[in-house]
This record gives structure tokens, sequence and C-alpha cells, in this order.
């Protein structure tokens, strides 16, 4: 928690590490800010301090046109906060409320609508109206100045209602006619046309990024025909391409790595999305962001693990590694179970093949992405000459699938992760690695420790540090909340990719597997 003071001195400084933390209104003129945002500093006694857009705007402040404070990274809260709010808000951004109304929104929290509406305006301001009506806005500025769509089909595209609701809407947040807005786009911006359902944005992210770690997790996991690694568009990097099954279509998603760039200077991934609905930006953004961690503060994260004096050095040596989600829980859990007694590789070889078999198969394919993962429900009903696995991991993989489609299990953003937990125990095959693991990814969490984990061990020893499960316990309570960070900074260790104090031999990364509940389960 910070002061209204704090916020100031972080306004004076132009903090970047603050945007979207809070943002703040200056009553003279009528605009609402990021704390980075270049303008003369205002009076103090001229500011007000809001938690959301979404407040500002609806305390009558507009968004400032010259640091758009609408483009910012989420707050870091949503990331780890497992109560109402937090819940509230992952499904907001996932465009729960466009789709499902503030109703859907409630029963999927398990909360009347009325509860919902009072405790996010006590704590945030604003509703879940209002805070979907300000991403609505976010969405249809993106479209009004990175495409040639006529405004009515923005006006839908973004999740309005009507024209007339969008239009007013963007002149409120704006003080811009939709038009008016189009024109002020940047000079040279590349456009894309109306058909072709291709946009290029940038995600924001705030602080140091290690997108090398990213982009090689990402790669040692990808299923052939689903995600891709291939060379990027400038020397030095990488991209990172995935299909995504999203609500109203599918899509096509193509993320850069930062190649040279300084991560602190540059402040964004440039990002390309080819979807055959528009209707699935907001979607799309929110599950990319989730899947690159891109809403972290990697300064708090650094700096409780650096005061450890076994990740000091690898803090110090690789800043502002990130925690990577997913852009499937579902998706992500069947991969989980596949990978149980055998390695990355041959995990990801057998996900391949049941993707060929039961996943559905592009219109057009796009370089190597010519499939969507297999459904949970279509995964539950595999056959068993397509499941080369023991006969109990077959029980494993059918038991959760079965048990995602009919909604038994849930691993959306706004799900309760202890409820989540104990939902996964209760299934045949399922045990506390695999349930640690798909908190990390697939629930956000950012204080996972896998303690039986052969990876971590193969780490802890490489740091001098004893890797049995209670000493391991014992050690990463000093990394509270930030368990799930060390965990990725001590399987870089047992690779032998970041430098580490301690003795060991580093572990090949296709190789790693951990153990839990007595069985052995791949990371």
């Amino acid at each position: 928690m910070i002061d209204d003071e704090t916020r100031y001195r972080a306004v004076d400084s132009r903090d970047s590490r603050f945007d979207g933390v809070f943002f703040t209104a200056v009553r003279t003129t009528g605009i609402y800010c990021r704390p980075s945002c270049p303008a003369v500093t205002p009076k103090r006694v001229n500011c007000t301090f809001y938690p959301t857009a979404a407040a500002a705007q609806g305390a009558g402040y507009r968004a400032c046109r010259r640091c758009r404070p609408d483009s910012v990274p989420g707050s870091p809260e949503w990331n780890h906060r497992a109560d109402l709010v937090g819940r509230a808000m992952r499904l907001i951004g996932d465009g729960v409320v466009d789709r499902e109304g503030v109703a859907g929104l409630a029963s999927r929290l398990g909360y009347s609508a009325r509860q919902l509406q009072r405790q996010l305006t006590a704590e945030l301001g604003a509703g879940p109206l209002a805070l979907a009506r300000a991403q609505r806005a976010q969405t249809a500025r993106l479209l009004l100045q990175t495409t040639e769509l006529p405004v009515t089909e923005i006006a839908f595209a973004a999740g309005f209602a009507s024209v007339r609701q969008f239009n007013d809407t963007v002149r409120e947040v704006y003080d811009r006619t939709p038009s008016g807005l189009r024109a002020e786009r940047a000079t040279g911006r590349r456009t894309v046309g109306a058909t072709a359902g291709t946009l290029s944005l940038r995600l924001a992210y705030r602080g140091a990024l290690d997108s090398d770690h990213l982009i090689d997790f990402l790669a040692l996991r990808a299923v052939p025909g689903v995600e891709e690694v291939v060379p990027g568009g400038r020397p030095g990097v990488r991209t990172y391409r995935r299909t995504l099954a999203l609500p109203y279509g599918h899509g096509i998603a193509e993320v850069d790595g930062l190649g040279g760039a300084d991560p602190a200077t540059r402040g964004w991934l440039d990002c390309r999305l080819t979807l055959t609905d528009l209707r699935d930006l907001t979607t799309a953004v929110h599950r990319l962001r989730a899947l690159f961690d891109l809403d972290a503060d990697p300064d708090a994260v650094d700096e409780q693990l650096a005061a450890h004096h076994g990740l000091g050095a690898l803090v110090r040596a690789r800043p502002g590694l990130r925690s990577p989600g997913h852009v499937d829980p579902h998706e992500l859990a069947a991969r989980a179970v596949l990978g149980q007694q055998i390695t990355v590789a041959a995990a990801r070889t057998l996900a391949a093949r049941l993707a060929e078999t039961y996943g559905a198969a592009l219109p057009r394919p796009s370089g190597g992405l010519r499939l969507l993962f297999p459904t949970a429900a279509a995964l539950a009903g595999a056959e068993d000459a397509d499941l080369a696995m023991p006969d109990s991991r077959r029980r494993a993989l059918r038991g959760l699938c079965a048990a995602l489609a009919e909604g038994a299990v849930r691993l959306d953003g706004g799900v309760d992760r202890e409820q989540a937990a104990a939902d996964l125990l209760a299934l045949p095959g399922i045990g506390p690695w695999t349930v640690g693991y798909l908190r990390m990814r697939a629930l956000a969490d950012p204080d996972v420790f896998l303690p039986g984990d052969v990876g971590v061990r193969h780490g802890l020893a490489r740091l001098g540090l004893p890797g049995d499960p209670r000493s391991a316990e014992r050690t990463a309570r000093a990394w509270a909340p930030w368990r799930s960070y060390a965990v990725h900074r001590l399987w870089l260790a047992a690779t032998g990719e970041a430098a580490g104090p301690g003795p060991g031999a580093a572990v090949a990364p296709d190789r790693l597997v951990a153990v839990a509940a007595g069985t052995e389960e791949t990371p």
C-alpha cells in the first residue's frame, strides 16, 4: 500500500514503475495521466489519485492525449491478489462483462451483482460496468488508430452495444469524436485494411524484461503445428507465434522478443494479431499479456529475491525474469498430464500427435501454424490407440479433461485458487506437482514453490543449498510472496543458463522431470 505523498513523489520524478498502479487526475486541467507523464508536474493541491482509469473517468476526467494513460501495463495487484476484487479484475480483463454482462461475471465469482458492485466501487472507485467501459474505450482507440475499419464496425468490435454508446464514450474519455481520434494517429504508423483482420500493436511492460528467458521457455515446450519460434524481422530478434482459440473465433498471435533493445528503455513488445473476429481483440491481448507476465512488478520481485544470499547473484546477472502464464488453461492442464513421467521433448511430441488427430485445422496455414490445440471435451473422448501412455495416465488425462469440459473443475482467472487446487487434487492421477504447476501458470499465482521438482533440486545444489524437499521448503520461505519467480531462476541454474556459485553438473533442459506424490511429472 502506498499513500498519496508517495504517489505524488512518483509523479514528480516521472517514475514509470508506477504506470498502471495508479492514475493522477489534475483538477485545473480536467485530465488524468500516468505517473510518468512528461508534462509539467502539477501542484500537489490540484492532484487526486485514482486506482483505475475507470474511477478517474467516472469522476469526470478525460485521458491525457500526451501520455495515453489507457495504454499502460495493468496493475501488478491483479497478478497476485486472490480475493474477490483481484479475481473480478482478471475476468473483466478477459472480456467477460462484454460477453456475459455483470450478471455473468457475478455468477462466475459466486456473488450477487449487488455485492460485486458494492465491493468493486468501494475499493476501486468504479463498478464492473465502468471498468469494462474503460477497457472498451481503450480497444476502440487502438482500432481507430491502427486500422482503416469503418467506425460502425469498430464500435461493435470494441464491445459497445450501439454506435451512439460508442460515440458518447469516446467523446467523454478522449474529448474527441471517433473521427478526430483517428486523425491523431502517429504519423507513419502502419494501418491495416478492413479485410485483413491483422493488427499491429505494442504490449507495454514496466521495469526490466528478460525476453530471452520467455522465448527460450516457450520454444522448449512449443507444440508443432500450434506454436513455433522463428527468426524475427530484425537481426537478433526471435518471434513467438501460436494459434489462439477465442470466444468468437480463432486467431494467430506473433510476439517479438527484444533482441538487442534495452528492456529498461523500450517499454513494450511488438505484437501482431490476426483475428477472424475483431470482437476477440480485448481477450487476445489480455491472454498474451498473461502468457508473457507483462503486468508484473519486476523491481519488487527482484528486490525480494536478490536479498537472499543464494539467489542474489542470479538476479543481478539476469534482472527482469518473468513467470510465464498461458493463453488457455485447459490446454496447459492437458499438457501437464501428458508430460507425467516423460521428458519435455517426449511430452511435446505426444501433444503434437494429439493436436494432429483431435485439433481443429486452420482454414489456411500460416507458416508452421496449422492447428488449434484440442479442446478438453475432444481429449476426454480420445481413443486408447491415440494415447501412448500408461493406463493410469490415460485415466488421469480423461478424468481431468472431462471435469474441465463439464465445469466441475475451473481454471479461469476468476476461480478461487484454493478451491481449484482442492478440486484438482480430488481427481485421480493429479498430484501436488501438477496442481502447483497449474497454479503457477494457469492461475498466475506468483507464490508457488515445487519442492519435489528435480530441476528445483538441481538448481539448489548448484547454489550450494540443500535440495531435499523439507529443507527446500524452509529455504523458500524467504522468497515469499514471489516463489514462482524463484522456481524459474532455479530451473535456469539447473540447466547451466544462469551463473551460480555452487557446485553441480548442469541438467539438459529437455531432461528435467519433477517428483511429487510418488510419480514423476515433467515441468
